[in-house]
């Protein structure tokens, strides 16, 4: 279990990631199946055709719903969904600060009422791991806290050490549960992730402190999330430097097409986000000329592709704009598939193109030459 950084250009790397599940060529973009599928009807055969190459799953959700204990009994999430390739699984902490009610925040874990039914539940570190561990993912994420963005200096830097100190026993209690028999993955990777809101000196130092504990790979959490893009950048310039060159890199919850081409050139290795997904069960679909709003009327008789070339399913499967626009507009589940398959080949494919990119030592002009065009509006 290994990254391998093959070549670089300037920042930007091209790097192989050796997993017990299979390896992925990075950088990646990991498609987000939540609850176990991809929202809008495709399972794991699909990912398959759409060049996935990670699926990433929420610990959070799953153990609400269908609870880890059975996702464990079915072989964890390789036998529960069908999907052989490198599974990562967010470690709840987002959805345990963004979705729940009434948390309260302590030295051991949070407590939580559950945004389904309303029980009272607790996920501290252990917690964390001893679900992720069940779920048998390929990656386990660390348990961290979830700050809301803007901040208070004080408040960022408390919390950058608790998370820490969270971090640290998350390695333990992985460590314990390699050890038990009754373990699905005892290969399963731990990541690290790196907090402090917008402020660089803390980002920084958080990155130094965590780096030191040798984990299988590092993330950057707690942006995206309603900063300027241009602040994202910023702070992912100043943490870069302070990640260890041999470890695979993650920025979480990134992003357009656009963040995506900068944040590659800036040093990340993996991304996830639900934009794909989302967006195309709402009609906004990407292609190379830009986003298409296939709610438009001007698409109602339309005959041709999303995508005219585009060797997705739905393109190549003669699939017009106008008859899915039609299902989208009738509420028909087929719509949302379509769309969202699409999507998803775009984002695996704009993955390919760039690492052909950096293979040939060209990536800098690929982006300078499409990453304004890919955010337009067709």
């Amino acid at each position: 279990m290994s990254y391998t950084l093959l070549r670089q250009e300037s920042r930007a790397r091209r790097g192989r990631f050796i997993t017990p599940h299979g390896t992925a060529e990075t950088p990646a973009f990991m498609n987000v199946a939540t609850a176990a599928a991809i929202r809008g009807g495709l399972g794991a055969q699909d990912l398959a055709a759409l060049g996935c190459q990670i699926m990433l799953c929420n610990t959070y959700h799953l153990h609400l719903r269908p609870g880890d204990d059975i996702i464990r009994s079915l072989g964890g999430l390789q036998g529960f969904t069908g999907w052989q390739g490198p599974t990562l699984t967010d470690s709840g902490g987002f959805q345990v600060f963004s979705l729940a009610a009434l948390r309260k925040i302590s030295e051991e874990g949070v407590r939580f009422n559950s945004h389904i039914d309303g029980r009272r539940l607790f996920m501290g570190p252990e917690e964390s791991m001893q679900i992720q561990c069940a779920l048998g993912s390929t990656v386990a994420m660390a348990f961290d806290e979830c700050v809301e963005n803007p901040a208070s200096y004080d408040y960022a830097r408390l919390s950058c050490e608790r998370t820490t100190r969270w971090l640290v026993r998350c390695r333990d209690e992985m460590t314990r549960l390699r050890t038990l028999p009754s373990t699905l993955n005892k290969e399963q990777m731990l990541f690290g992730i790196n907090q402090g809101c917008t402020f660089d000196d803390l980002r920084v130092s958080h990155m130094q402190e965590i780096a030191e504990l040798n984990l299988d790979g590092y993330a950057i959490g707690g942006l995206a999330v309603g900063e300027p893009a241009e602040e994202m950048y910023r702070v992912i310039a100043a943490v870069e430097p302070h990640m260890p060159r041999g470890k695979i890199r993650y920025l979480m919850g990134v992003g357009t097409p656009a963040n995506i081409l900068e944040a590659v050139s800036l040093g990340v290795d993996l991304f996830d986000c639900v934009m794909p997904s989302r967006n195309a069960r709402h009609g906004h679909v990407f292609t190379r000329e830009g986003i298409r709003n296939l709610n438009n009327a001007k698409y109602k008789a339309d005959p041709l592709p999303i995508e005219e070339g585009c060797g997705c399913p739905s393109c190549a499967g003669g699939h017009s704009r106008a008859y899915i626009r039609h299902l989208l507009k009738a509420d028909e589940m087929l719509g949302m598939r379509l769309a969202v398959g699409h999507n998803m080949w775009f984002y695996n494919q704009l993955m390919t193109r760039i690492r052909d990119e950096l293979d040939a030592g060209t990536f800098a002009a690929f982006k300078a030459a499409v990453q304004t065009r890919l955010s337009s509006r067709v």
